[in-house]
């Protein structure tokens, strides 16, 4: 790949075009800053509290929180170091997993998912600015989120380091300040009416931080080195999510709340509107990155295009779409996510670091690899046979394979779809790698 675009000499901004020749000028607390940005989000409350609620106990739910979002930040460092490595953006690295051909398919995914996390993370940013103002506001609010996420997507680089000199520290006020008031009311029980259990909690955790490993290369193409790249995004990422999720967790049995009021029962805390306004500015962010890596997406389809256009586009169509949906089912749109990239991503590490040695093609000649496509496949039907979900038309046929499966008994309490999903993917993509395999040069 080659950068068609003539960039002036010295830039430090992101290529206008799909190419490898990517500048490096992201070390560690770079990476670690842009990353704890990226996990400190009004979504993690949201997703603390769905913990809650399928745990039924304030300890049990904390456990799940460190041990999900700690599985889905190794698998995010993982997927970082593609990155970093081999100097493509996300989906384009993964020419090197699937073929050029083949990485159509998770690139066609990925742009799915992106557009309504963008989407989505518009709309909560406009449903917390109503919540400290007026619902007649909301289409302002809406149309502001957008312009100033697809601004920060046309000029990558410059808005890291915007987030890394002021947005860090004024976030870590506002957390700290949200985290003692949460901390100083009692607790009480939590409900036992939507009680799934422990592992469905960890499922639903780790789908969070792992919805971002589709995203990673698109950031550490910039990172200076391999390590910065893991140290930086798994750390920064997984430590505030595991921060944001617990706050949603405490939450339910501090303020005895539940996932669709945990962000006005955050507001009504002495000057919580305060602190939520100062996430509420960070939040965009969030909404920066899935237009930004919409676009590289796009970028591995039609790496012609100067990617600021294509970012506007991503951009006037997020925010349409937010002006006319609500929330809706976030529980099983996460759970839906986790299913397909956690085993994708699981594979993807395991050929990279053990079957190819962190040796990849990932040049539009890259020929597809039948061996990966399967290990995601297999890994894909173990996570659904675990956890089948709830998603109309999809969920009642492998809740039937399930029950046959098991003899019509409930999946064991021990075994979790995320973690299952994983070994499964890995073992499958290094049995399967061995096979017609050659040394890459």
């Amino acid at each position: 790949m080659t950068d068609t675009a003539v960039r002036p000499a010295g830039t430090t901004e992101a290529p206008l075009v799909l190419t490898t020749d990517a500048p490096r000028t992201l070390g560690f607390f770079d990476q670690f800053t842009l990353w704890g940005n990226f996990g400190i989000s009004l979504f993690g409350p949201v997703t603390g509290a769905l913990v809650a609620a399928y745990t039924g106990s304030l300890w049990q739910g904390l456990l799940a929180v460190v041990v999900g979002c700690g599985i889905g930040a190794l698998v995010l460092g993982g997927a970082a170091v593609f990155g970093s490595q081999t100097g493509a953006p996300a989906m384009a690295s993964l020419r090197g997993l699937f073929g050029r051909r083949g990485s159509i398919a998770p690139t066609v995914l990925n742009i799915a998912q992106n557009v309504g996390w963008a989407t989505m993370e518009i709309i909560v940013i406009s449903q917390a600015a109503v919540a400290v103002t007026s619902e007649r506001w909301r289409w302002l609010f809406v149309v502001l989120a957008g312009i100033i996420a697809t601004a920060m997507a046309v000029r990558p680089l410059g808005s890291v380091k915007i987030l890394r000199k002021f947005m860090v520290w004024l976030v870590l006020l506002a957390s700290v300040y949200l985290f003692v008031q949460v901390l100083s009311k009692p607790t009480h029980a939590l409900p036992q009416d939507s009680v799934f259990g422990f592992w469905p909690a960890v499922d639903l955790a780790a789908a969070g931080v792992v919805s971002f490993a589709p995203l990673a290369a698109d950031y550490t193409r910039h990172s200076r080195t391999n390590k910065a790249a893991f140290s930086g995004s798994a750390l920064g990422y997984g430590l505030a999510a595991i921060a944001y999720y617990a706050l949603g967790v405490v939450a339910v049995a501090t303020l005895q709340t539940n996932s669709e009021d945990v962000i006005t029962a955050l507001v009504t805390l002495p000057a919580g509107a305060i602190a939520l306004l100062v996430l509420l500015v960070d939040e965009v962010d969030e909404a920066y990155a899935n237009v930004y890596s919409t676009t590289q997406s796009a970028h591995n389809l039609i790496g012609h295009i100067d990617r600021r256009w294509i970012s506007v586009a991503i951009g006037v169509i997020a925010t349409g779409i937010a002006l006319f949906i609500n929330l809706g089912n976030y529980t099983q749109f996460l759970y839906l996510i986790g299913s397909v990239f956690i085993p994708l991503f699981a594979v993807a590490i395991a050929d990279f670091f053990v079957v190819s040695k962190m040796k990849w093609d990932v040049s539009g000649t890259a020929k597809f690899r039948w061996q990966p496509t399967a290990a995601w496949l297999i890994g894909f039907v173990a996570y659904q046979l675990v956890n089948p979900g709830t998603v109309s038309g999809w969920s009642p046929f492998w809740t039937k394979i399930q029950q046959a499966l098991f003899n019509h008994q409930p999946v064991p309490g021990w075994l979790g779809a995320t973690y299952t999903s994983i070994i499964v993917s890995m073992v499958a993509a290094i049995l399967l790698g061995r096979i017609g395999r050659r040394p890459t040069a």
